[in-house]
């Protein structure tokens, strides 16, 4: 049995029916990307730390706390 390979990612091939967020009942994800300074990200990154969380937690729940 011959099976071809493509180039691309497989999860954006358009045959895919359901997703694994679909699956697992998770909410749809953008990832966001964006550049800031080596100074803004190492206090971002102390910040982080000496709460004991991540950047991701950090930005999102500051965004959570953002009013509508």
């Amino acid at each position: 049995m011959s099976r071809l390979l493509n180039a691309g990612r497989p999860s954006a091939r358009q045959d895919a029916k359901s997703k694994f967020a679909d699956l697992a009942g998770l909410e749809e994800q953008r990832r966001v990307n964006f550049n800031i300074s080596l100074e803004m990200h190492s206090k971002l990154k102390i910040y982080a730390a000496k709460k004991g969380l991540t950047i991701t937690q950090v930005l999102t729940d500051f965004i959570e706390s953002m009013p509508e």
